[in-house]
């Protein structure tokens, strides 16, 4: 899925630097296969989820990226790792691109949710502001995770590209700050699959989203639009 959204935050110059970031959707888990909602909990990758974080690190390197940062959690930072040795690119870690800690929700299969938490999930849906088991709001979550990623995203050179590994509700998050979406409109970002990725370049009036739940790399956007 291919997409060119025009953003209106991200560039504090206004200039049109061509630097973008790729937020890469970490590899499969035990609990993603079980729909078990992970949020803040430490989950390693399975082997599927090791081979798929290698064989996207492949066709990622190609990119050139200029820097990795990831989250700290395990399947995360192992998901990293498979770039970093490709390209030979330190990893840096922060915390602040954890997932949504989502208290009670935790641990919990997506059927169990339902059954005790429909209530709150179904004003989740309907966009409302809801502490999912008691956790942190989505509007929390980019209040963390986005600042971590301009940081990065400002010390590129021209034309550079950042990786930022990290999890599904905050890239969705995250996308949708530096776009300058309302909070309401984020679901409509839609999910990540395991180890596929976003990208956003920088144009003159801020952050674009050129590609979405990508699994191979990025193609130009041509058109009158461009």
């Amino acid at each position: 899925m291919s997409a060119s959204t025009s953003g209106t935050s991200g560039n504090k110059s206004g200039s049109k630097s061509g630097r973008k970031i790729v937020l890469w959707r970490h590899g499969q888990t035990s609990w993603n296969l079980e729909r078990r909602f992970q949020g803040s909990t430490d989950i390693g990758l399975t082997e599927a989820g090791v081979a798929q974080a290698r064989r996207s690190a492949r066709l990622l390197a190609s990119l050139r990226p200029d820097a990795i940062v990831a989250s700290d959690l395990q399947r995360a930072a192992a998901t990293a790792a498979e770039l970093a040795a490709v390209t030979g690119l330190p990893v840096a870690h922060d915390a602040a691109l954890r997932e949504t800690y989502a208290g009670e929700w935790q641990g919990l299969t997506h059927d169990e949710i339902l059954g005790k938490y429909g209530e709150q999930y179904a004003a989740w849906k309907r966009g409302e502001p809801v502490r999912r088991g008691g956790g942190e709001l989505e509007t929390e979550v980019a209040d963390r995770a986005a600042p971590v990623v301009l940081e990065h995203a400002g010390r590129l050179p021209e034309g550079g590209t950042l990786v930022v590994v990290s999890h599904g509700g905050t890239i969705r998050t995250t996308i949708g700050r530096l776009l300058g979406l309302e909070s309401y409109y984020w679901e409509g970002l839609g999910g990540l699959s395991n180890c596929c990725w976003s990208v956003l370049g920088e144009g003159a009036r801020g952050w674009r989203l050129m590609e979405h739940n990508a699994g191979t790399l990025p193609e130009p956007v041509l058109g009158d639009d461009d």
